[in-house]
């Protein structure tokens, strides 16, 4: 079994050289905290063009390098690049020498734990997984936004303090997450943060094709007061047709969608079923009312008779 390598702390600098690999959206912005702090970036690596521009933005004069020359320069290294490339790259820092004993190496994703880290452990490097809980723009308003933002951490029992000493320099606040439990966690994130991206973004067009002219002012009000609703009162805070339990209303916006955005109507009926899972669950929709709007929601977006719904009811809208 692998054990860490942990120099004498008394003997490693109070500030830090810092390297980013793979200058993304997330590596840049954190580097440039950790500078916020007194660290110091050094080097970075990065191939699209428009990674040589993030990097060039937000960390000025920071030379661009290869990855294994990032290492060769850091005391710290932010290994930013996408969760599916994340392995490979360490197998092959690890396997070419480039990881040196002692060497801070810090993965930013979110569905890997310290384990896959293994491979530059054995090479001497002090594993940290830190995933911040924000999304990013590639620009300077990301350096903001992590005050405050909360990090997964994971890492090996002896370095949890290094771990959270470092998001607390960045301004974020750690959360420890287990290594079994980082998919979960990040499950979570995702079905959260991403796919509101997507719902909202349906939303504006829907709007938009019903004659609004500003749907971002329109539901920005709406949606800060739905999110901070929610955030306080879960579930409690649910509203709407599908809560109230109006089955002709739900059916008439099947068939409004079904006419004028046919691919959004599988993403409505799935959280319309959810929602209503949740809101029979906890009180909020009554079983007389349920299962009109639960035949509505079965029968989908073509009804067995051709219509939307099972009881031809849009006219209730």
């Amino acid at each position: 079994m692998s054990t860490v390598h942990q120099p004498d702390l008394k003997d490693r600098p109070a500030r830090l050289t810092v390297g980013v690999v793979g200058a993304g959206r997330v590596g840049p912005a954190l580097a440039a905290s950790l500078q916020l702090a007194g660290h110091r970036p050094v080097a970075v690596s990065g191939v699209s063009d428009a990674s040589r521009r993030r990097a060039a933005t937000m960390l000025p004069d920071v030379p661009l390098v290869p990855p294994a020359e990032v290492l060769q320069r850091a005391d710290l290294v932010l290994l930013t690049v996408p969760d599916d490339a994340l392995p490979g790259l360490v197998d092959g820092l690890a396997e070419t020498g480039a990881v040196r004993p002692g060497q801070l190496l810090v993965h930013t994703s979110g569905r890997y734990g310290a384990k896959v880290l293994d491979p530059a452990l054995r090479a001497g490097a002090l594993p940290l997984a830190l995933h911040p809980a924000m999304t990013f723009t590639g620009t300077p308003v990301d350096v903001q936004r992590l005050a405050g933002c909360s990090f997964g951490v994971t890492a090996p029992g002896e370095l949890r303090l290094a771990a959270e000493a470092l998001v607390i320099e960045m301004g974020g606040e750690p959360e420890w997450i287990s290594e079994e439990n980082r998919p979960l966690y990040h499950a979570a994130l995702a079905l959260g943060a991403n796919h509101l991206v997507t719902l909202v973004a349906q939303s504006m067009e829907l709007l938009r094709t019903a004659g609004v002219g500003a749907p971002d002012r329109m539901l920005g009000p709406l949606l800060g007061a739905a999110l901070d609703n929610a955030l306080r009162s879960g579930d409690a805070a649910l509203t709407g047709p599908v809560a109230r339990g109006d089955a002709g209303t739900v059916a008439a916006h099947v068939a409004e969608l079904r006419e004028h955005s046919p691919q959004t109507v599988a993403g409505y009926l799935a959280m319309a079923r959810a929602t209503a899972d949740r809101a029979l669950a906890h009180g909020l929709l009554k079983p007389e009312l349920a299962e009109d709007l639960l035949g509505v929601l079965a029968d989908g977006p073509d009804g067995p008779d051709g219509t939307t719904g099972t009881n031809g009811t849009e006219g209730n809208a």
